[in-house]
């Protein structure tokens, strides 16, 4: 009987991705919403990056950090955005089996890479407060180039144990994904293949690549206010307190997302909430974060003022130039 049902099914090669709909007048509007963030997304990472390779003063492992999360954030964006506005603009939602189990890989070592380089960022941020005078041997350039790499490739290995699982799942029947990016739940859904393994080993693996360097980051941010507060004067404690606050605030908009996106939705939660609160998780914390460096830290801001005055003095040296000719 099972054999018979076996070759009754139907196995499919593509998914169709629902996104956000089929309102013709709403796809028009919805592309260039998403064309507007991915731009300005890439600029302000893009910003970050240059101006922490060209300015001598931000060659320090705080900034070698945070021109690596810029470079985080522009393929996080890079690994959904692109495929959606090509969906947006030409109608075609298909997607391949393999090309969606490629895509959700890419955006699940991201994720599992940013755990673990904010939770390097707030270790930084740890020695450089608690422990000062030892912070050049205990942080330098080394153990910050072992921090990154080992970060990345651990999100590497870890997120290929599941892959690897993902790739042998047959799927048939049901070619809709309500989503408008390959995550791993819908994905699992429309397998017609038993899937309480290959859930409980996500699960441990995404418990893993979140919980830990999210305790990692919170017992560093304890020991850190810790000091803070032990500092006696508050000019002390307010230039100690600005060296992380701009962290402090990304980790917060980052895991705070992050549990309201996977944690707190339920069976009963409207796909169409849990898609508009994925929307904030994927797409706009990459547009933020660059905004709250160059907002919140005095160093970037000044390397950011110096760029433009030197773009604005070349330009005028430029237009005297052609004015003498």
């Amino acid at each position: 009987m099972e054999n018979v049902e076996e070759r009754n099914k139907t196995f499919i090669s593509e998914f169709i991705l629902l996104g956000f709909g089929n309102d013709p007048e709403l796809q028009p509007l919805l592309f260039l919403v998403f064309l507007v963030i991915y731009l300005l997304t890439l600029a302000g990472n893009f910003l970050i990056i240059a101006l922490v390779v060209t300015d001598q003063h931000l060659h320090t492992p705080m900034y070698f950090f945070l021109g690596n999360l810029a470079c985080l954030e522009t393929c996080y964006s890079s690994a959904i955005l692109p495929r959606l506005l090509a969906g947006l603009l030409s109608g075609d939602r298909s997607i391949s089996v393999k090309g969606c189990i490629v895509q959700l890989y890419f955006f699940a070592v991201i994720s599992a890479t940013e755990n673990l380089l904010l939770a390097a960022m707030s270790y930084d941020r740890y020695l450089a407060i608690c422990h000062p005078l030892r912070y050049v041997v205990l942080m330098n350039g080394w153990v910050c180039m072992k921090l990154v790499v080992g970060s990345w490739i651990s999100s590497f290995l870890g997120i290929a144990i599941v892959n690897n699982f993902l790739f042998q799942l047959r799927f048939c029947d049901f070619k809709e994904i309500d989503h408008f990016f390959c995550d791993i739940s819908p994905l699992l859904k429309v397998s017609c293949d038993d899937t309480q393994t290959l859930q409980i080993l996500s699960f441990i693996v995404a418990a893993v690549g979140t919980l830990v360097p999210c305790l990692l980051t919170l017992a560093s941010y304890v020991c850190i206010i810790t000091a803070i507060l032990r500092i006696p004067s508050a000019s002390g404690r307010r230039k100690a307190f600005s060296t992380c606050s701009s962290h402090l605030i990304v980790v917060t908009l980052y895991y705070g997302i992050v549990i309201t996106v996977y944690v707190v939705p339920t069976a009963s939660t409207p796909y169409l909430l849990q898609k508009v609160l994925s929307v904030f998780y994927t797409v706009l914390t990459p547009l933020i974060n660059p905004v709250i460096y160059c907002l919140r830290n005095k160093e970037v801001n000044d390397s950011l003022e110096k760029a433009v005055h030197k773009l604005v003095s070349c330009s005028n040296r430029r237009g005297s130039q052609q004015d003498k000719f």
